[in-house]
């Protein structure tokens, strides 16, 4: 037997005034269907996390067996973080465009292909370009993935949700962690090896593609309602509630009017999609629009300052820690113990985000970040490297996932990707500097000024984090 919807369907009923598709989402428990969607989306971004983990490891691999220098390390990691920053861009513009779906799919099968040319690599010159090509690929995926899932997930939890999406990132840098630590310091063509394994993603962009639902939301914007009202009793079927038998019309749906009724659906409001007033927002002039501008601006921010801190620190990790005196093995084994630190870190921001809230969790992981930095670039000895740089994958990597959930809530549906993938861009900005400027602040007052001024970066990220609304639990803007 279905279940019954709450209270709202009840009322809407009574009024005549059906819910929109959005509502209807919204209204849902978290089914297997959802966690399928959550599943596909969380192995691309962890193959995705694989290939990004895993150039660090190749830099110091190609230290020892090529002795490429310091400048050469920082244009391989910088020509990723280049194409990360264009296909960002491009990414989150064509989300809006052509779908999330078709996206999502297209950048796996670009980075997955290019990281495998990329084992085939005679120089350093040929690395660098296919190393561009790959960041193309892995800019547009990450913001589209985030987007696509924040669509889907019911308005209650949906900044849980898209934590544990990103908490797959910690699994792909664990296997990136693996794949360094027992084939890229093989021998001196480990690293080739490693590099291969990169041909995986673009056999799974099929899956994405042939497997994946589209965004009701886009479909809407586009005229597609027959495909959203599919989508959406997919949706509904899966959680045993019975599809009303008179759907809303044929118009992108409305989270900024509710339907109308009693007091009891007045109270489940944020469950079925609707939109305070104080947070309706409006996309005309794009994310720089009045009403858009403020939040544009302190996402940018955060985007700019977690990016130089986070790649200047876990790039070149592995090399700093050869630098210190340990061998490329234990260097590796050490780099694979701090990664592990993630994983916490992603269950405990999975569950402040839906009680402190975004802003909050967000601000509270940054900063725990800045003090982590200072620990480390203090660290003396074994056991305080270890120990520190646990804190720092524990803080930084939740910070993230806390940034990934509360990036897409900022804007309505026709700009959400553009939004989300315009600050991705401008944070990989930052991200293409972080590879010259660790070895420039190491040589100027090492490790000590380098942490330190990552720690400064993280500190400035959780002021501009505080700046932003805070939407727990509200319906995405439509």
């Amino acid at each position: 037997m279905s279940r019954s919807p709450a209270a709202p369907d009840a009322a809407s009923a009574a009024t005549g005034d059906p819910l929109t598709r959005s509502q209807r989402l919204d209204r849902l428990p978290f089914t297997r269907k959802h966690a399928k969607l959550l599943g596909a989306s969380g192995i691309g971004w962890a193959l995705d996390a694989m290939d990004v983990g895993l150039i660090s490891f190749i830099i110091a691999a190609l230290t020892v067996h090529w002795g490429i220098s310091t400048a050469d390390g920082s244009l391989i990691a910088s020509a990723g973080f280049a194409g990360m920053a264009l296909g960002a861009s491009v990414g989150g513009l064509l989300a809006d465009r052509i779908g999330r779906r078709s996206v999502f799919a297209l950048t796996l099968l670009v980075y997955g292909l290019a990281t495998g040319a990329s084992a085939l690599a005679l120089g350093v010159g040929a690395l660098i370009v296919l190393r561009f090509v790959v960041g193309l690929g892995l800019g547009a995926e990450l913001p589209v993935a985030s987007t696509l899932m924040s669509e889907f997930a019911p308005a209650r939890i949906r900044g849980r949700v898209v934590v544990w999406l990103e908490a797959f990132w910690a699994l792909g840098w664990i296997l990136a962690a693996l794949v360094g630590t027992f084939v890229a310091a093989s021998g001196p063509t480990g690293w080739r090896w490693a590099l291969a394994a990169g041909l995986v993603p673009a056999l799974y962009s099929l899956v994405i593609r042939l497997g994946t639902p589209e965004s009701v939301r886009f479909l809407e914007t586009k005229g597609r309602f027959e495909e959203a009202e599919a989508v959406t009793r997919g949706f509904e079927e899966a959680a045993g509630i019975e599809p009303p038998s008179e759907p809303a019309g044929e118009a992108p749906s409305d989270g900024a009017t509710a339907p109308s009724g009693c007091a009891a659906e007045r109270v489940d409001a944020d469950a079925v999609g609707v939109v305070p007033a104080a947070d309706r927002v409006e996309d005309a002039g794009g994310i720089w629009s009045r009403a858009l501008r403020g939040r544009t601006a302190g996402l940018w921010a955060v985007w700019f300052f977690i990016n130089l801190a986070y790649y200047g620190a876990f790039i070149w990790i592995p090399t700093l820690l050869v630098d210190r005196g340990f061998d490329l093995t234990r260097s590796f084994t050490f780099t694979l113990i701090i990664t592990l630190a993630q994983i916490p870190g992603y269950a405990a921001a999975a569950w402040l985000i839906e009680v402190l809230g975004r802003r909050w969790t967000l601000t509270v992981f940054l900063t725990g970040s800045a003090l982590s930095a200072i620990g480390y670039g203090l660290a003396d000895s074994e056991a305080q490297i270890l120990v520190a740089g646990c804190l720092l994958s524990f803080f930084n990597l939740g910070a993230w996932g806390a940034l990934y959930a509360i990036g897409p809530e900022l804007y309505p549906t026709a700009v959400r990707g553009t939004g989300t993938g315009a600050a991705a861009a401008f944070g990989r900005l930052a991200s293409i500097m972080a590879p010259f400027l660790v070895p420039v602040l190491v040589a100027a007052g090492g490790q000590v000024l380098a942490f330190g001024a990552l720690a400064l970066a993280f500190a400035l990220a959780a002021a501009a984090a505080f700046t932003l609304p805070e939407l727990r639990g509200r319906a995405l803007a439509d």
